[in-house]
Parts: structure tokens; C-alpha cells; sequence
């Protein structure tokens, strides 16, 4: 794309007059210095174990997604330890640990492509995200971790834009 664009440019004259009189910086065509000069991508996300709310900040603007957990299917027992049901208890824990497995999985899978991500929520689970991101060899582009209580998407998104200064 890049040699496409370049060898229209040099086939149509510009190219030399454009050099030659300093309006064209011969170094812009570097594949390397063209790729830092876009924008990156960077999110923001609200977590808890019910639903994340994603706001990507990129080249094209602004993007909000929302990944729910269906976590009513899935409650931890409600019986007290030791309440003579530990095998039954047992296995609650495990399929809740499953389902926050898949859960944390959805999130990472849409978060993997970005280079500063943003992490905020009321409880547990924006430790337990970045932990997995850190497992997965993603924790490095974490750049805060903060407490904030029940947001609205606008909420959400203007705290990611504050953060970034956008």
C-alpha cells in the first residue's frame, strides 16, 4: 500500500519539486516512523462479575462495547460453611470459578489489541482481570487500577477520555 502510493507520487513529478524545494521530509515514507505516528489504542474499562463496559479510544474515535456475564445463571451458594453440604458447596465454587474462567476470557480476547488499558470498578474482579492479563503476558499495558462504585456508560467513557487526556 505504502510502495503503491509512493510510486504514484514519484511517477507524477511532484515527488522531486516537492523535495527539493523542503516541503517533503524524505524520511516519511520509513514504514517504522509511520507506524509510530499513529494513534494508539488505548481502554478504559468498568468491571465487576456481572458485565464489563469497554471504551476504546483510537484512530476512529470512540467505541463503547458491553460484554454481560449472565452471572444470575451462576450464584455461589448461599449456605454457610460448614453447614454439612460441602460437596455440593464444592462444586458451586467450581463453576463459578469456571464461568469467571470464561468470563475473564471474553474480556482479554477484546482487550488484546490495545496498548494502554485502563482498568476501574466497584469490587473483586479488576484485581482478579489484572492478574489474568498478567498471566497472559498483557499485565505490562495496564496502566492504573482504581476503585470506582456503579457508573453509567457516559460516566464511564468521560473518566477513559479524562485519563487520556482526550
Amino acid at each position: 500500500m505504502i510502495q503503491d502510493a509512493q510510486s504514484i507520487f514519484l511517477s507524477s513529478g511532484c515527488f522531486l519539486d516537492a523535495l527539493l524545494s523542503g516541503q517533503l521530509n524524505p524520511t516519511a515514507w520509513s514504514p517504522l516512523e509511520r507506524e509510530d505516528s499513529f494513534m494508539k489504542k488505548q481502554m478504559g474499562l468498568w468491571i465487576d462479575h456481572r458485565e464489563t463496559i469497554i471504551v476504546t479510544l483510537g484512530e476512529h474515535g470512540e467505541e463503547t462495547k458491553r460484554i454481560e456475564s449472565d452471572m444470575e445463571r451462576y450464584t455461589r451458594s448461599s449456605g454457610k460453611p460448614g453447614s454439612g453440604n460441602s460437596v455440593a458447596e464444592n462444586q458451586q465454587d467450581r463453576r463459578f470459578a469456571n464461568y469467571l474462567n470464561r468470563y475473564y476470557d471474553e474480556v482479554i480476547a477484546y482487550v488484546r489489541e490495545a496498548d494502554a488499558i485502563l482498568i476501574f470498578g466497584p469490587g473483586e474482579a479488576k484485581g482478579e482481570l489484572k492478574s489474568r492479563l498478567a498471566k497472559e503476558k498483557l499485565g505490562e499495558r495496564v496502566v492504573a487500577v482504581e476503585t470506582e462504585d456503579k457508573m453509567t456508560d457516559p460516566q464511564i467513557a468521560a473518566k477513559v477520555r479524562q485519563y487520556f487526556h482526550q
